[in-house]
């Protein structure tokens, strides 16, 4: 199964960005379910494009538009992605396929960018297995870093992955503990 990745078009994908927001859960995310305001502040503050950050409709062959992907700190060697899947997509073992897919648009489409990270929080197993098949590995785990609303603060895991791992297929590993107190 293939993925590309369609830029969102505001305002001309206004109705579809909320749309595709409101009707939808995001578990793993710090705001499971943002309002209309929440989502109209993020794209007036720009979240949703500009200079630093992009947008794009993830699209699958067979099944069409099935989620939403931000890039953030584009003006970085090193920028960031939110990944948001519609509820019918998540659970199928898409994960894997649309990081490799996205890893390769974002270092074929951005020459200046020499990693790229992602977080996530502790509990979604899913994500981070998803991050370690495709060749990301765990950078640093934020301890309560992850706010949850009502709820004691998760630990918030970064991952990465560099243009040499990607171009190669070899990861580069590092010694976690490199420090004895």
């Amino acid at each position: 199964m293939g993925f590309t990745f369609t830029s969102l078009d505001l305002p001309a994908d206004h109705a579809a960005l909320m749309q595709f927001m409101l009707s939808n859960e995001f578990p793993f995310h710090v705001n499971v379910r943002p309002s209309r305001t929440d989502i109209e502040r993020r794209i007036s503050e720009g979240e949703f494009g500009g200079p630093d950050h992009a947008s794009f409709w993830v699209q699958s062959e067979s099944e069409g538009r099935i989620g939403l992907v931000v890039l953030e700190d584009l003006l970085d060697d090193a920028p960031l992605f939110d990944l948001r899947l519609s509820a019918a997509a998540r659970g199928r073992g898409l994960g894997v396929p649309i990081l490799q897919a996205l890893t390769a648009e974002v270092f074929q489409r951005w020459p200046n960018v020499n990693r790229f990270e992602g977080q996530t929080r502790e509990d979604n197993i899913a994500m981070r297995k998803a991050f370690l098949r495709s060749g990301f590995i765990k950078e640093a785990h934020y301890r309560e870093g992850w706010p949850v609303t009502g709820a004691h603060p998760l630990a918030s895991v970064a991952y990465a992955i560099l243009r040499q791992d990607w171009e190669t297929g070899e990861t580069t590993h590092f010694v976690w503990e490199d420090l004895i107190a």
